[in-house]
């Protein structure tokens, strides 16, 4: 039968992480991005890869294809299995990229942030839709061609990979997926995607739109006590709005998920096990190291916001649940995306909630 083939749509921070680690242990990879000058740096010089602690760095040679060539791909054998990475308001025209390339039993693997999974189904069909979290990646292109992990790796200490079917079931290439993603860090195959997207969602919501809004770092907005109170109630109204959903929820960022909802709602003993859970994890960052939605912002660039803390208040109006937070901070973000207003921490720190 011979190897996979794989199309990876989006060489991004995710993408291009996890791929070149699939390349580099012999997987057949071909990789689809529109930004034409990443594509060229790929096709001249590789991709490389680096890390803030503990990895050495290194280059992968890789097939490159700008969106235009895709095409080309009519002549090949279909593809296997196609990773889409690219952000979520381009999900439908990805998916729709690569599905006329798909072999009769290829599938679409959702490896993104938020919750794509459907706009996925909605193009090839929940049966050829696959769900994968990476979960505290910290990774950031950087530049054209290089790929920066602002920690070192989970490893045992913490799974990373998450994948699973949309009905919750082992199957075969949920763990042939695990396999691939596992070239690059710890991995497993769950039974439990929509919790432990749920539970991802809520990490992000608590820290990429106030990176946005901010222009703060992701330790720089830890040690600041009223931007840290107002990530923990973020956070809050969406673990909230996910358990009236009917999710198991996952740890979120090492912590219960009730512990951390209690926190947001007010109760201290709760916040105090939070904080000192966050300041433990800090450590493992690198000091520059900023959410996706920051970097967003810093290279001009459309944010999530509406896919992450605005699907949550989407999501809460439905139950009768107002995220308050979440609505404010999605204003506040989309208003910096438009020049507006400037990123400043003033913009959290002088919200009146209660």
């Amino acid at each position: 039968m011979g190897a996979k083939k794989i199309a990876i749509v989006g060489a991004g921070a995710v993408g291009g992480y996890t791929g070149a680690h699939m390349i580099k242990a012999g997987e057949d990879v071909t990789y689809i991005d529109p930004w034409p000058e990443h594509v060229e740096h790929l096709r001249r010089h590789g991709l490389r890869i680096t890390h803030a602690k503990d990895v050495p760095e290194f280059t992968v040679p890789v097939r490159a294809l700008h969106v235009t060539d895709a095409q080309m791909l009519a002549k090949e054998k279909p593809v296997d299995i196609a990773f889409v990475c690219m952000k979520s308001y381009d999900t439908e025209w990805a998916a729709t990229l690569i599905r006329q390339y798909l072999a009769p039993d290829g599938y679409i693997v959702s490896l993104q942030n938020c919750m794509n999974e459907a706009a996925i189904a909605g193009v090839v069909g929940w049966g050829k839709t696959v769900g994968c979290i990476a979960s505290q990646i910290t990774v950031h292109l950087v530049e054209p061609g290089h790929v920066h992990r602002g920690a070192g790796k989970g490893g045992a200490a913490h799974t990373v990979y998450r994948v699973g079917e949309v009905h919750g079931r082992i199957t075969p290439r949920a763990e042939e997926v695990t396999r691939l993603v596992a070239t690059a860090d710890s991995a497993k195959a769950t039974t439990n995607l929509w919790g432990e997207r749920w539970s991802k969602l809520v990490a992000n919501v608590m820290q990429n739109g106030l990176s946005a809004a901010t222009g703060l770092a992701s330790n720089a907005m830890l040690d600041n006590t009223p931007i840290r109170r107002f990530a923990t109630r973020l956070g809050s109204e969406a673990i909230r709005v996910g358990q009236a959903q009917g999710y198991a929820l996952e740890e979120i960022l090492h912590l219960p998920p009730d512990t951390l909802a209690r926190a947001g709602e007010g109760d201290a003993a709760a916040e105090k096990i939070v904080d000192a859970q966050r300041f433990k994890d800090a450590g493992r960052l690198s000091a520059e190291m900023r959410p996706s939605m920051g970097q967003d912002m810093l290279k001009g660039r459309r944010t999530e916001i509406q896919f992450l803390n605005g699907f949550v208040v989407r999501e809460g109006e439905k139950l009768g649940m107002p995220c308050r937070a979440n609505a404010l901070l999605t204003d506040l973000v989309l208003r910096v995306e438009r020049g507006e207003l400037k990123p400043d921490l003033a913009h959290i720190e002088k919200l009146k909630l209660n």
